[in-house]
């Protein structure tokens, strides 16, 4: 045994910073999050516009100014909250590892691990740093983590071990060379920890129905004040100044930001109860979109566990049962050993002499008092080659691995001592083993596949036993281990790869990398994709897929960079996923059009009234109670109600064919109200023509929300009829309608607008008849 670094080593290499503590960092701070969130366009805008309300004394027309707060806390609340399970990411669970140093073996913390310390590892420890094997008792390390290789992998002298890998038989030494940031599963990992915010649709059509809305205002905004301090409409500054205000914030669509946010954020509630957790709130949506699935096969299509799949009888012989299950005990068995004591545990042979197993002969053996039997690879154990039962056996067994399976065989021969085979060995049985499908994955491909998505299994572990797995669970065009790619083969161009990923659907030997550039030839060619997987070596992958989905019981990494973690590992959430992500679309898109209606009205009414010199159709505080009662308080109902309409692409294009031809109507029939009374009524303050207007788009707005309510079920004619009072109240109760609306009601002024409320509903009827006529069919 060495004598490790002595104690001056150790302080020299701790000075030098040349430990395995890792620093870890995200692209932002707290105060750039607070920042980004806070100081937005918009929020400038409202903010700016705010402040010249509150100037003019007018408390009422200032109540819009708490969507600022509102937007900006739920911006920060999502930014921090995955800020802080990046910074939680931890690739390696160990808290303690046992170093030599000065020729003792003494515990250290995983951070207090230096630069060519002597590293001692044994059963059921992972390994905290990488470097180079000095000695190997029968080391074998499950490396599944990081390279997604199911089987162990017997460790010699000189051989590399990884930080993350996990000891699953025998100990070892190994000198630590790389520590901290430099080891491989912290490089790994800080590509990995990068913040990303997921694509979402509609965040990215409300981010270009903004950009456009900003250079309207920009263009619209010092025209409208300008006219509105030229209308002799406006007697003070105080009037020109809310005019302007009301016009500019009629155009802003504040409230969809908002109704967006909280609408992913009860699907994310939804969700939880289904034990998944969003991790990011766009990601409810971007699993609705998706169109091609990437599976890793261990850990999510298996348990990565092994089972006993069955005996093939070579030989009769009745004490096989029971040879399996002495041979299956042990102090500490390996995979294959539980595997088989799962099946046969009971036995009434005594074993007399053991040979453990060894990845370097590939067999074990047990002695009793008549036999010795021999459990190991058909190629190592049944080695005569003039013998027709091993020629059949080895036959055999080469046929069945062909399939995918792992395959050993059961051999018997005289009794003898040490650590030699048996002579004149019997082939008795082949034992078939096989990885544990869960019982989830078939029922989950198949809803897929219905659903029409692709399925693409990626893993690290034998093309062959890919192969297997994905035709047993159903995946299209996999119909045995012969059909899936050795990664290996694979082209490094990403065009090349693209073609070969349309052709097949299952890949073994993948590594971390090709898994990211299996992920980004999709992609090139218009894919939205989903990753799965539960190990290191699919982080990468994870992170730059569409929506990440971890394992709840794999690596920390993938947990910390994944949008989705199904926290139970249970593979069948994702249709639940799927279904609350279409929920939330296309409700959402029954909300974007009540907005993008007030928008467009807003808009219309702005350029009017620039063009006439006259005052603002509508003041700020008419415009919240029409937006709260017609848009804001339904809308966000509309967002949770139930809906499993399936998601198709074009969501901006459906608003935009609603909201511009109906907000084009309100807009026409509000100023026509408020010209009428002005024009016959030359006597009538802006006030009094003001009250009209908000009548005739209180009667619009709401047959526009019974529009989207539609089909109708009980409580959404409630939701419109509640809102239908609210409105009949707000106008004619007294200190409602003048006290805080600022409203001059009385009875022509109302049934005037209702009157024109009236035409405009027949004119939306007849447009939207006109459009549906004039509409392609596949639209």
């Amino acid at each position: 045994m060495g004598r490790g670094l002595s104690a001056a080593e150790v302080a020299e290499r701790v000075a030098a910073g040349r430990t395995n503590a890792i620093q870890v960092r995200t692209s932002r701070t707290f105060g750039q999050i607070v920042r980004a969130n806070v100081f937005t366009f918009f929020n400038g805008l409202l903010g700016t516009l705010l402040v010249a309300v509150i100037a003019t004394g007018s408390w009422q027309n200032a109540l819009f100014g708490l969507v600022i707060l509102t937007n900006s806390g739920i911006g920060i609340f999502q930014e921090v909250r995955a800020k802080r399970t990046l910074d939680r990411l931890a690739l390696l669970n160990v808290t303690h590892v046992r170093v030599v140093r000065d020729g003792e073996v003494s515990e250290v913390g995983i951070a207090d691990v230096v630069q060519d310390d002597l590293v001692r590892i044994g059963s059921g420890d992972q390994v905290p740093a990488d470097g180079p094997v000095l000695r190997s008792e029968g080391l074998e390390l499950d490396e599944s983590l990081l390279t997604g290789e199911s089987d162990p992998v017997h460790k010699r002298p000189g051989d590399e071990v990884r930080s993350g890998a996990i000891v699953v038989a025998g100990e070892g030494d190994f000198t630590a060379t790389s520590v901290g940031a430099e080891t491989y599963a912290a490089k790994l990992a800080s590509e990995a920890r990068k913040y990303q915010v997921t694509r979402s649709e509609l965040v990215a059509g409300t981010t270009l129905l903004l950009r456009r809305i900003s250079l309207i205002l920009l263009v619209v905004g010092p025209l409208l004040l300008w006219a509105q301090f030229r209308s002799k409409d406006n007697k003070t500054w105080q009037e020109a100044v809310t005019g302007t205000v009301a016009g500019l914030v009629g155009m802003i669509p504040e409230g969809l930001v908002l109704l967006t946010s909280l609408a992913f954020m009860l699907a994310i509630i939804t969700l939880a109860r289904r034990k998944t957790l969003v991790q990011e709130l766009p990601a409810v949506e971007g699993l609705a979109r998706v169109d091609v699935v990437c599976l890793d096969k261990t850990g999510t299509l298996t348990s990565g566990e092994i089972v006993l799949d069955r005996l093939v009888p070579l030989a009769a012989d009745d004490r096989t049962e029971q040879a399996l299950a002495l041979a299956a005990v042990s102090d500490r068995p390996n995979a294959t050993g539980q595997a088989i004591a799962e099946s046969y545990a009971s036995t009434t042979l005594t074993a007399l002499a053991r040979v453990p197993f060894s990845s370097a002969r590939k067999w074990q053996s047990v002695t009793t008092a008549t036999d010795t039997w021999v459990l190991g690879a058909p190629e190592m154990v049944l080695t005569r080659t003039d013998d027709a039962a091993t020629a059949d056996a080895r036959a055999q067994a080469d046929e069945i691995a062909s399939q995918g399976r792992r395959v050993l065989v059961l051999a018997r021969g005289s009794v003898r001592e040490g650590d030699e085979l048996p002579e004149q060995l019997v082939p008795v049985t082949l034992v078939v083993l096989a990885e544990r499908i869960r019982d989830d994955a078939a029922p989950t491909m198949q809803y897929f596949t219905e659903q029409g998505v692709e399925l693409k299994v990626i893993s690290g572990d034998n093309p062959r036993t890919v192969g297997a797995v994905a035709a047993a669970v159903g995946v299209p065009g996999v119909h045995g281990a012969d059909d899936a790619v050795d990664a290996r083969t694979l082209p490094e161009d990403l065009d090349e790869l693209a073609d070969v990923l349309d052709r097949s659907s299952a890949f073994g030997r993948v590594s971390p990398h090709q898994k990211r550039a299996m992920v980004a030839a999709l992609q090139r060619r218009g894919h939205v994709v989903a990753m799965t997987g539960d190990g290191v070596n699919d982080a990468l992958a994870l992170k730059d897929a569409d929506i990440g989905v971890a394992m709840g019981n794999g690596s920390a990494a993938t947990r910390a960079v994944a949008q989705l973690v199904l926290l139970d590992g249970q593979f069948r959430h994702l249709p639940d996923v799927v279904a609350e992500g279409r929920r939330v679309i296309a409700n959402i898109e029954r909300a974007a059009s009540l907005f993008l209606v007030k928008n467009v009205y807003s808009l219309l009414l702005t350029v009017i009234t620039a063009t006439t010199f006259v005052a603002y159709p509508l003041a700020p505080i008419q415009l919240t109670l029409i937006s709260n009662l017609t848009i804001g308080i339904p809308a966000f109902f509309l967002a949770i109600a139930p809906n499993k309409q399936r998601y198709v692409p074009g969501f901006l294009g459906r608003v935009l064919r609603f909201a511009v031809p109906v907000g084009v109507v309100t807009a026409i029939c509000a100023f026509a109200g408020y010209r009428l009374v002005r024009v016959f009524d030359s006597g009538a303050s802006v006030a009094e023509a003001r009250t009209v207007t908000t009548v005739v788009v209180l009667v619009v707005s709401l047959w526009t929300l019974s529009i989207q309510a539609r089909p109708f079920n009980l409580w959404k004619t409630g939701l419109v009829a509640t809102m239908a009072a609210l409105a009949a109240i707000a106008v004619l109760v007294p200190p409602l309608g003048h006290g805080i609306f600022l409203l001059e009601v009385s009875t022509h002024r109302v049934l005037g607008g209702l009157a024109m409320g009236t035409i405009g509903i027949l004119l939306i009827e007849i447009v939207r008849a006109v459009s549906a006529r004039l509409r392609p069919t596949h639209s």
